[in-house]
């Protein structure tokens, strides 16, 4: 029977979500609604929803934005193709590509210019992906097997950039395998790897040693969420992705004295605290709480020009 739930810290919105929230939230305050949305803001439907309630339009083609309108970018990132369609649509963009995201497609850009050939370890279909491969040539490597399969021009002048939302543990063994291949292969002078995410897989291992049984808040599309429960399972604990409360199976819970719960970095600590009262009232004794802290984080990202204005029918007032 359950008698404690450990909840991870840190868990839930990263700097870039949040900012990225804020900025359609602040456009809608801005310029009115609707405000329209390439692709979803953040990998969380309760977000989305939340956003669609206050008049965001969410769309996957800029065909569907009427032109000359207002158009936000998600945090996942576009193409330059995308970037010259809302051009030619006379669309008013307003950029909320997280700036992790941003820092690798300026990385492809230079090694483009340097003139090497690109490999970029990633989930294929992902919207990050999406983007970040029409910066520049490259080819997709997705599992270490693939690196066999990479032909490029000159094997001494390979750059190797990553997806931000991978684990290191799965990036770290594909790029052995692409050093092992081309041992002269660059990489960027700092991980690709997003801070948030490679702080909420290190708060799981923690969990993992602790908890009979973990479960990840977060959406089937969220490759970040997916991760944490691959590293809790690589732990040696069962874990489980839920999108919310209603997701949770009672067998999941028999003989699991202890429960941990963290999220990913596109979801609301509301959704949390959900899950929580759910799993409190699935035990017939009081459940205790605990907060396992592994660290704290205190990034910040500033808002693009475009949001950082007064509200339409405040502007002049003291």
């Amino acid at each position: 029977m359950l008698e404690r739930i450990i909840l991870a810290s840190p868990r839930g919105f990263c700097a870039g979500v949040e900012r990225a929230i804020e900025v359609v939230e602040k456009a809608l305050e801005i310029y009115g609604k609707p405000i329209y949305v390439k692709h979803q803001i953040v990998h969380n439907e309760y977000v989305v929803r939340s956003l669609e309630e206050k008049g965001a339009i969410f769309v996957e083609e800029l065909e569907n934005v009427p032109r000359e309108s207002y158009v936000i970018f998600s945090a996942h990132g576009v193409s330059p193709v995308t970037r010259a369609e809302s051009q030619r649509r006379s669309l008013k963009v307003i950029d909320a590509t997280c700036p992790l995201v941003t820092k690798v497609h300026l990385e492809a850009l230079k090694y483009q210019k340097d003139g090497y050939s690109m490999v970029l370890v990633g989930h294929r279909g992902h919207q990050e992906v999406n983007g970040t491969m029409g910066v520049a040539p490259m080819v997709l490597v997705e599992r270490a097997e693939d690196v066999a399969k990479v032909n490029v021009e000159d094997h001494d002048k390979v750059a190797c950039l990553t997806q931000t939302t991978l684990s290191m543990d799965d990036t770290g063994e594909i790029i052995k395998a692409l050093r092992k291949r081309f041992p002269n292969m660059v990489t960027p002078p700092s991980s690709d790897i997003c801070y948030a995410t490679q702080n909420r897989q290190n708060a799981v291992k923690e969990l993992a040693k602790r908890c009979d049984l973990i479960l990840v808040v977060g959406s089937e599309m969220s490759s970040n969420s997916k991760r944490l429960v691959e590293t809790a399972v690589q732990k040696g604990t069962p874990a489980y992705l839920i999108p919310d409360k209603n997701a949770i199976q009672t067998s999941w819970l028999k003989d699991i004295r202890v429960a941990g719960v963290t999220s990913g970095a596109s979801v609301p600590d509301i959704l949390v605290d959900e899950v929580i009262g759910r799993l409190k009232k699935t035990s017939a004794n009081a459940v205790a709480v605990e907060l396992l802290e592994v660290l704290k984080e205190d990034v910040e990202f500033g808002l693009p020009k475009e949001v950082q204005g007064t509200p339409v029918g405040i502007q002049g007032m003291s």
